[in-house]
């Protein structure tokens, strides 16, 4: 029986196993981590969201510069067909008010429960405790906790460098660069940003809410929901543009994010409703009452422009600059963008350097937003690197 070694076992790893073991492969999963799906299990805290029920073509494009790289894969294995695998797994879904899709149990315990049961009966071999450290003398895999390993074809399926508590620390880049694989620098992805703010605003504001709200940054807008940390700015919205923002902040040292605080008025809707008199009222009860404004609108409106009121306040509501000074670290950020450079695998996700050695899931150089973008991709992905393994060894 062929053999082969799947290191990493998150959605990539997993799913490189299941087709490997059901193509009659004998497989065997090692994961450094005590228990397998930690990651997965963290998204699941968020109810899980596979994939998104949006057109294919602008499914893909959300993948940015990765778009074309990554369309096979996400053909071969498009978001229909992972939902259609979850309920086979019997877990159900159902599509969200934003088009997310989400299984009905609304966590990862479930399916991956049923899923390690499936590659158990499937006859996959999952090892914990085993750190992957490259190759020894000899040529085989060498592992912290497991014995070296000689199989005929290997799937890497190690992670990016986000939340590496969970288990990706991204330490397999020194490994594989040491092999002549290029690997491109990594960086946080879809991650909060750090503002400068008062100490009055941050005391006060950390926590609250910013709903309903449209972000825009270089032409683009995005509508969603923020949060004001003590640090600065973070939320859905936020790391919808998190690539661009974190590229200008490298690029000029901070970025100027524009804030709608009322996008469902126009900004001559706002401006007629401001022309009521103020009377005595307070600049917060007035644009409370008259422009529906939260209490950290105000605040941010404060922070912005000061005490006074701006003399346009319809046009600050509508285009509030709030400079962003830094991104937040890989260590909190929800993935990573950078990994193996794409010139250095081929169609099949094959290692050029090392024949024999595929690689999938977020160790490649592509991000996306949330949404369902990143476990798709990675599903993806671990199945095409399957797909490879299958066509070498059949070849």
């Amino acid at each position: 029986m062929r053999r082969v070694a799947v290191i990493g076992a998150g959605p990539a790893g997993l799913m490189a196993a299941e087709r490997l073991s059901a193509a009659g492969l004998g497989v065997t999963v090692f994961e450094r981590m005590p228990s397998v799906g930690r990651k997965l299990l963290m998204a699941g805290r968020g109810g899980l969201n596979l994939t998104h029920s949006e057109p294919f073509e602008r499914f893909v494009a959300r993948y940015g510069q990765a778009a074309g790289r990554l369309a096979p894969y996400l053909e071969a294995f498009p978001p229909e067909a992972l939902v259609a695998w979850a309920e086979g797994l019997g877990e159900p879904t159902f599509v969200g008010s934003s088009g997310r899709v989400f299984p009905k149990a609304l966590k990862a315990s479930p399916l991956l429960r049923a899923w390690l049961a499936r590659l158990a009966a499937q006859g996959v071999r999952i090892v914990t405790g085993a750190e992957w450290q490259g190759w020894d003398a000899d040529g085989a895999l060498a592992f912290s906790g497991a014995p070296p390993q000689r199989p005929d074809a290997v799937v890497l399926a190690l992670g990016g460098a986000s939340w590496p508590r969970l288990g990706s620390t991204g330490a397999w880049a020194r490994i594989l660069a040491d092999r002549g694989n290029a690997v491109a620098p990594f960086r946080p992805a879809n991650c909060g940003f750090t503002v400068a703010w008062s100490e009055t605003f941050a005391a006060r504001f950390a926590g609250a809410p910013l709903k309903p709200l449209a972000l825009g940054f270089e032409g683009r807008t995005v509508r969603g929901e923020a949060v004001v940390t003590g640090y600065g700015l973070e939320g859905g919205a936020v790391y919808a543009l998190s690539a661009p923002l974190r590229d200008a902040i490298e690029r000029d040292g901070r970025a100027v994010l524009e804030l709608d605080l009322r996008p469902n008025l126009s900004e001559d809707q706002l401006a007629e409703r401001l022309a009521r008199p103020r009377g005595r009222a307070s600049l917060s009860n007035f644009l409370r009452k008259t422009a529906g404004l939260s209490p950290v609108a105000v605040g941010l409106i404060r922070e912005a422009f000061g005490p006074a009121p701006p003399p346009d306040l319809a046009r600050a509501i509508k285009r509030l600059p709030l400079v962003l000074t830094g991104a937040r670290g890989l260590d909190r950020a929800i993935s990573s963008a950078g990994g193996i450079a794409w010139s250095e695998i081929d169609e099949r996700l094959m290692l050029k350097a090392l024949p024999g050695v595929f690689v999938a899931g977020e160790m490649l150089d592509w991000e996306a937003p949330t949404g369902g973008y990143l476990l798709q991709a990675c599903f993806a992905t671990g199945l095409a690197a399957a797909e490879g393994v299958l066509a070498r060894l059949e070849a």
